[in-house]
């Protein structure tokens, strides 16, 4: 029998909230009045959603936040019987560390081998740094 994976490790604060922006197309979060971030989205004619990037403001960057939004908005897709096509990296590796999500991918979407994703993630935060 195999042990269940962990759950994430989210922040833990009652403030924190996720409001989808459809103007911007972006699900953001928030912490009180403080915005922290948000994941840009699409949403598909099958009832999909495409998750397309995450960005957290760079003061919040390495505290946990994009793990919390979107462990929050996969949680909220589970709840509403929403699957998703993770374009995004960051949600990609997130899924590949905590496969108990994995259900939440919608037909015909592939998730991209671990190797390809951090090799993806490792050239962006290179470009990133220049």
């Amino acid at each position: 029998m195999t042990a269940p994976h962990p759950d994430p490790a989210i922040r833990d604060d009652e403030q924190l909230r996720v409001v989808e922006n459809a103007d911007l197309d972006r699900y953001e979060l928030w912490n009180g009045e403080q915005f922290i971030g948000f994941e840009g989205f699409q949403k598909h004619e099958d009832g999909t959603v495409e998750l397309q990037h995450t960005i957290i403001a760079e003061q919040f960057g390495r505290q946990g936040y994009a793990r919390t939004l979107v462990t929050l908005l996969l949680e909220r897709f589970r709840a509403q019987g929403t699957t998703v096509r993770p374009t995004c990296t960051y949600v990609q590796d997130y899924l590949h560390r905590f496969p108990q999500y994995q259900d939440l991918i919608a037909a015909g979407s592939a998730l991209p081998p671990a190797p390809a994703v951090k090799e993806k993630r490792r050239r962006w935060a290179l470009h990133r740094s220049h």
